[in-house]
């Protein structure tokens, strides 16, 4: 049995899916499958979605669903049905992943536990820098000076989160905080997400619904999060902020006051998508 489900929420961006493709290449800890949870990208973009992933070595399966407006929980809960693996790994379509990223979240998993890990943010010119090449052959740890430069001097940020430490006192110091979800960087038990019946498809834009949201309610479930800062490590390809309405916030502090674990609007109302 495969050992973990990668999903990687997507949609319309293949050049940076096409770098996180070649990442998960390159990872250490190689037993998982990819699942593309596809909110609605064109056809043109599918076309050229499935002649790429023919040059990939793992399984992946891909989903869609109709694109009528942001939908990114809905296609994350189908693919949640989709995934063989009884562990979840969670990931974004503009996050290429460090080679030891998979396995982090692997070997550390935990009964009732979410983990969650940190990324880089680059810059439009560092960005516009990669490539399958470049990715391919250990950029971003060959060429880290690189990322650390733009980051005093460029507009790279949160560079500091790029450094990886395999010394267990180390990680202990910088994992002491208590750090919220990201939802681009976190894995927990399928058990655990289906018990507070998945992602809440209420929500219609990015941020809270994909990881504040899911916090809240994990932890009202006595699933507590733990922190991979500086272990399960990401590279976020620049992009234009998205807007981030009132309607999110507004929803969850509704649901803050319901205090209820369980959506009433997650996996059980999903049909599975062909």
């Amino acid at each position: 049995m495969i050992k973990s489900s990668i999903i990687i929420s997507f949609y319309n961006k293949l050049e940076y899916l096409e770098l996180i493709l070649i990442s998960l290449e390159n990872q250490v800890f190689k037993d998982f499958e990819i699942i593309i949870a596809d909110d609605g990208s064109s056809q043109k973009i599918v076309e050229e979605l499935e002649q790429l992933l023919k040059k990939v070595s793992y399984p992946v399966l891909h989903i869609w669903q109709e694109d009528i407006g942001f939908r990114k929980n809905k296609i994350l809960n189908q693919a949640i049905l989709k995934a063989s693996s009884d562990y979840l790994i969670f990931i974004d379509g503009d996050c290429i992943l460090h080679p030891e990223f998979v396995g982090e979240h692997f070997f550390n998993k935990k009964q009732n536990v979410c983990l969650t890990g940190r990324r880089v943010n680059l810059s439009e010119k560092i960005t516009n820098e990669l490539n399958w090449e470049k990715v391919q052959n250990g950029f971003f740890q060959k060429k880290f000076y690189k990322i650390i430069y733009d980051g005093i001097f460029g507009k790279s940020f949160y560079v500091e989160k790029g450094f990886y430490f395999k010394n267990k006192m180390m990680r202990e110091i910088f994992n002491k905080k208590q750090r919220g979800i990201l939802g681009c960087n976190f894995s927990l038990y399928k058990k655990d997400l289906l018990d507070i019946n998945g992602f809440d498809e209420r929500y219609k834009a990015p941020s809270i619904g994909e990881d504040s949201d899911i916090q809240f309610r994990l932890e009202l479930n006595n699933v507590k999060v733990h922190s991979l800062n500086n272990i399960a490590i990401q590279y976020h390809l620049y992009h234009k902020l998205q807007p981030r309405p009132k309607e999110n916030l507004l929803l969850f502090e509704k649901i803050k006051k319901q205090k209820s674990p369980a959506t009433k609007f997650g996996i059980k109302t999903t049909k599975i998508a062909k």
